[in-house]
């Protein structure tokens, strides 16, 4: 399977690799911060503070996380096309690297905002992953 799979996979790995980034630079950035308490962002941050922008970049790429790799990998499972779930895995992962650098780099909180467009590029794909599946079980 692992060779069959090796760019589903090897996508996969760069979307945990990705979250672990966002997770050390959040955890960076947090600290530098003058009332930095391990654990807790101060409800007073808004879309300005990059501590915040880095905080929620880091969460919701987590709360996204198991709703797309544990899919994938079922497609793995069941024997989905390797082309199509690679392609689907990797241009997930452009959406999220995407997210990431203006989530970072612009301080809004207008919606939508250019970040906006890469998640619901996210959304997208991850849908058309339960599309795929979803007819790899009935169809076969």
């Amino acid at each position: 399977m692992s060779h069959t799979y090796w760019w589903t996979l090897l996508g996969l790995w760069f979307i945990l690799l990705l979250v672990f980034v966002q997770n050390t630079i959040a955890a960076g950035v947090h600290a530098k911060h003058d009332s930095a308490a391990p654990g807790k962002v101060s409800d007073d941050l808004g879309h300005e503070s990059l501590v915040f922008r880095t905080h929620r970049t880091f969460h919701n790429s987590l709360e996204n996380l198991a709703i797309f790799v544990i899919p994938a990998v079922l497609g793995m499972v069941i024997g989905a096309d390797p082309a199509i779930l690679g392609a689907m895995v990797w241009a997930y992962a452009l959406a999220r690297v995407g997210h990431m650098i203006l989530y970072y780099s612009i301080a809004t909180a207008k919606n939508p905002s250019p970040r906006s467009y890469f998640f619901l590029a996210g959304w997208v794909i991850n849908a058309a992953l339960f599309v795929l599946i979803g007819m790899r079980l009935i169809v076969g």
